[in-house]
């Protein structure tokens, strides 16, 4: 079993800090886009953090109740009022640095740890909450900062005269995708069975394949929205949808109620606009390879639209720079993944199944399958 580190420790104190401050520049943007008389972007971007904000707080609590079925009802109580004035998410911090302080630090001390916790106890508690953090913040990660990150593109293309709190916003939003990024590929290794650790290099190839080619995608509908408002929201509209309907034809089994299964199929399809969502653990070659085709014929046909309809356009520098960093972004975001699944991807995902069976076939009995197997990105 992988151990929750000293390392582990800062990564989630440094998230919590990058939690707060993203917090605090969301609403510093938001109030100098009302006090500069741009109420549209403001609202956009209070709009989005109080989706994401809404939806990660239903699933948490649903998480909390689902774990603590059957314990004292006032609890449960209590944690839906904190959930209610959208707190949850530091309920959770507050365990993870309980748990992850008594795993990183105290192990060494038999006086600290009782007899009935055990030290792999210990860790698997820092990592299954960690584990359910970093989830809530994938969803938030495209429910907020990534819509968020294309709004202010937009805005800095569209206008002439930048500002130092768009650049700010702008640097946090890819200071938030880049954490949840590799955070959630640390769960993800300490999760699964007979995983090596998420060394150095694995967690940059994959952190720029992920970076760069959602850059790119943003980028390209940023060019698009600029061209047209309708047709940038009927193509998301689509898109959308395809990425709804192939969950539904996946058959997951995330939520163990209907309304909340169908809820998480909405949230993936969402995520499914900026980046491939692997949501069944299961070797993804040819759904991966249709994805990313399906983003460069976009990407490339939004340009030639450019090209041949707005020719004029197509002489203005921030056109050309925009242009130039879609198509380097999409090329160097598909070299870095190819590298990430040649060399560094744990493939033994398809196995897991079967190595949970094995386990219960010893143990006489059953074993419990935490959340985490039925929430796989790749």
């Amino acid at each position: 079993m992988m151990k929750f580190t000293k390392q582990n420790f800062i990564f989630l104190v440094g998230g919590i800090i990058v939690y707060v401050a993203d917090i605090g520049v969301d609403f510093w943007v938001a109030t100098k886009y009302f006090c500069q008389g741009q109420y549209c972007w403001a609202i956009s971007i209070l709009c989005f953090r109080g989706l994401s904000s809404v939806i990660t707080q239903i699933f948490s609590y649903r998480w909390f109740k689902n774990d603590w079925e059957g314990t004292d009802p006032g609890k449960l109580k209590w944690i839906f009022l904190v959930h209610f004035f959208h707190c949850g998410i530091f309920i959770r911090y507050w365990f993870a640095l309980k748990y992850g302080c008594q795993a990183a630090f105290k192990q060494n001390s038999s006086g600290d740890v009782s007899e009935t916790d055990t030290p792999n106890f210990i860790h698997k508690q820092a990592i299954d909450v960690l584990t359910d953090i970093n989830m809530l913040r994938v969803f938030k990660t495209f429910l907020e900062t990534t819509p968020q990150l294309f709004v202010q593109i937009y805005v800095l293309m569209e206008h002439d005269n930048h500002t130092f709190y768009q650049y700010a916003a702008t640097i946090m939003s890819f200071c938030g995708i880049s954490f949840s990024m590799v955070d959630y590929q640390i769960s993800l290794r300490k999760s699964l069975p007979d995983k090596d650790e998420f060394r150095m290099l694995p967690k940059i190839a994959y952190l720029l394949y992920k970076l760069l080619t959602i850059t790119s995608w943003i980028l390209s509908i940023s060019l698009i929205t600029l061209l047209s408002v309708r047709s940038s929201v009927i193509l998301l509209i689509l898109l959308w949808s395809c990425g709804f309907a192939w969950t539904l034809k996946q058959h997951t089994t995330f939520c163990k109620s209907k309304e909340m299964e169908y809820l998480y199929r909405t949230v993936v399809g969402i995520i499914l606009l900026f980046t491939f969502f692997n949501i069944k653990g299961k070797k993804t070659k040819t759904c991966i390879s249709i994805y990313y085709a399906t983003h460069t014929l976009v990407t490339v046909g939004i340009l030639l639209v450019y090209l041949f309809w707005k020719p004029a356009v197509i002489k203005e520098a921030h056109f050309a720079i925009v242009g130039i960093l879609t198509i380097l972004s999409l090329v160097f975001g598909i070299i870095f993944l190819v590298v990430y699944y040649r060399h560094f991807h744990p493939t033994a995902y398809c196995r897991q199944q079967t190595y949970f069976d094995e386990v219960d076939e010893r143990a006489g009995g059953s074993i419990e399958v935490g959340r985490f197997q039925n929430f796989i990105m790749q």
